[in-house]
């Protein structure tokens, strides 16, 4: 039987939902036996291969998160949208209700403990969006694993649930919108 392959990838956010998901601890090392890591936190593979499940947390702030998304989403079978960041935007979608111009300025010219007042403009730094999106306005997604982060649990019962052929199917008191 061959192995499922699972990659991961963070676009804009705090990569606290991959931190989550190692909270499976010693259950990763179980879920060996089924599965094989391509492009995540345990590999360092920085680019993905066709695979069967793609984990995606973090929203859409720059150029550079759109193309890695379309690019993931190429290559994975299942893509489920992980965390508040990837499902609504999260804490940087906070930046929405201003333009880019307007964080920019505070950050770099008004900002607290800025010595030297300049807005960064070197043409290798991505083009920022003017607003974060999440990862269903961009590509289609199949599942959602909400929280911020959701737990290791969660991240065990959804990938559990593929691997066994069924639709994933979270118990009330492990989701959390928060």
């Amino acid at each position: 039987m061959s192995k499922i392959r699972i990659a991961t990838t963070s676009l804009a956010g705090c990569f606290g939902c991959h931190m989550s998901f190692l909270d499976m601890d010693e259950r990763l090392v179980g879920l060996l036996e089924y599965v094989e890591f391509d492009r995540s936190p345990l590999t360092d593979i920085k680019h993905c291969q066709p695979c069967d499940i793609g984990l995606v947390e973090g929203g859409l702030c720059n150029a550079e998160n759109v193309h890695v998304l379309r690019e993931f989403r190429q290559q994975c079978k299942i893509l489920i949208a992980v965390g508040a960041c990837a499902i609504n935007g999260g804490v940087p979608a906070m930046r929405n209700h201003y333009t880019v111009q307007e964080c920019l300025e505070e950050a770099y010219l008004n900002g607290v403990g800025v010595d030297n007042p300049m807005i960064p403009s070197d043409p290798e730094l991505p083009l920022l969006l003017s607003k974060v999106h999440p990862l269903h306005e961009v590509v289609r997604v199949d599942y959602y694993l909400p929280g911020c982060p959701p737990p290791g649990d969660a991240f065990f019962t959804i990938l559990s649930d593929l691997l066994a052929g069924k639709e994933p199917s979270l118990p009330k008191a492990m989701l959390h919108y928060d």
